[in-house]
């Protein structure tokens, strides 16, 4: 009560002046409405320093492609002034559920996620901006627009059909071919298959005998050719969601003392396919850019930290796809870089 004026009875005493308990009761919500404003901010990002930890969650870096995705972010989110941590769900929901609270558990600023399930991961990026964590989304999507702050995605459509492009110039537009397809929880599968065929449906003369699911990993993408050409012995070509799989058909052709007959396409751009286009057992790859929008990930959530908002015009941002082959793979200089 020290500076207060009147006794402790008074301030106890029942305020029956109408007009003062009118103007007590004004100052009172205005104090409450300019507490709320100071506290709005909080939780749209909008009071946050730079600093604090960024948790990166990837799918699996024994794939050269998620091991650049989460060191490339980490990098960047160093490079800003936050501390980062680095995790794979492997494709597993429940993992990523789990790391999800562990991110939640070390107060993270912010989570960078490469979803493992399209619509699997939709409750774990739930639960983090129910922790009132900004969650930014690279590489895959989930099939739930408007809780990822942002979803950064290589235009898988656009890639496809410019690596089928390629495609048909190498193996040619009349014989039989096998595709191999990645893991079906990811849309990016389906995005490049239907991608590869709103090209290859032009020619009616090249007929697809088979296709196989070999989940983005070399040794299913070597079981799945082995088992393709058991069944069609006469294919001419094979395409391919990803390096990976591709890799392993080279594999399988190798062994089966097929390569020189049967031609092969990749996807991501990986260090491994570009030594394989360089030794000529790889037609092409298509470079995803992961390079540029794992970074541009972290750049996005570090201004929502600062300012709420993004500065990007709209939630999902789709970065084009570049094709390397003989004639280009001069310019790649760094893993999933190839350099104007």
């Amino acid at each position: 009560m020290t500076g207060t004026p009147g006794t402790q009875e008074e301030h106890l005493k029942p305020n029956t002046n109408p007009r003062k308990r009118h103007s007590m009761t004004m100052k009172t919500k205005t104090i409450m409405l300019a507490a709320v404003a100071l506290a709005a901010p909080l939780f749209a990002g909008q009071a946050h320093a730079a600093g604090g930890l960024i948790s990166i969650i990837v799918n699996d870096p024994s794939n050269p492609y998620w091991l650049a995705e989460g060191n490339i972010a980490s990098a960047e989110a160093k490079k800003l002034g936050y501390t980062t941590n680095v995790s794979a769900s492997k494709g597993d929901t429940n993992t990523e559920s789990q790391q999800i609270d562990t991110a939640i558990t070390n107060k993270s600023v912010a989570i960078i996620l490469d979803p493992a399930n399209a619509s699997g991961s939709i409750g774990a990026v739930k639960k983090a901006i129910a922790a009132h964590i900004p969650v930014f989304l690279v590489n895959a999507e989930i099939n739930q627009p408007g809780l990822a702050k942002a979803q950064l995605v290589s235009n898988n459509a656009q890639g496809a059909a410019l690596g089928a492009q390629q495609w048909v110039k190498d193996v040619g537009s009349k014989g039989n071919y096998v595709e191999l397809l990645g893991a079906p929880s990811d849309n990016n599968a389906a995005t490049r298959s239907n991608g590869y065929k709103s090209v290859l449906s032009q020619y009616p003369d090249l007929k697809m005998v088979g296709s196989q699911v070999a989940n983005w990993d070399r040794t299913q993408g070597f079981n799945a050719t082995q088992s393709l050409l058991q069944a069609h012995p006469d294919v001419i070509g094979i395409i391919s969601g990803n390096d990976e799989m591709a890799l392993g058909a080279i594999a399988a052709l190798k062994q089966a003392g097929k390569l020189k007959s049967v031609k092969v396409g990749g996807f991501d751009g990986s260090p491994a396919a570009v030594e394989a286009v360089k030794a000529g057992e790889l037609q092409y790859t298509v470079l995803q850019p992961v390079a540029v929008f794992s970074a541009k990930a972290v750049e996005e959530a570090d201004h929502f930290l600062k300012t709420g908002k993004t500065g990007a015009a709209s939630e999902k941002q789709l970065f084009d796809c570049v094709l390397i082959t003989k004639a280009n793979v001069s310019k790649y200089t760094a893993p999933f870089v190839l350099s104007k």
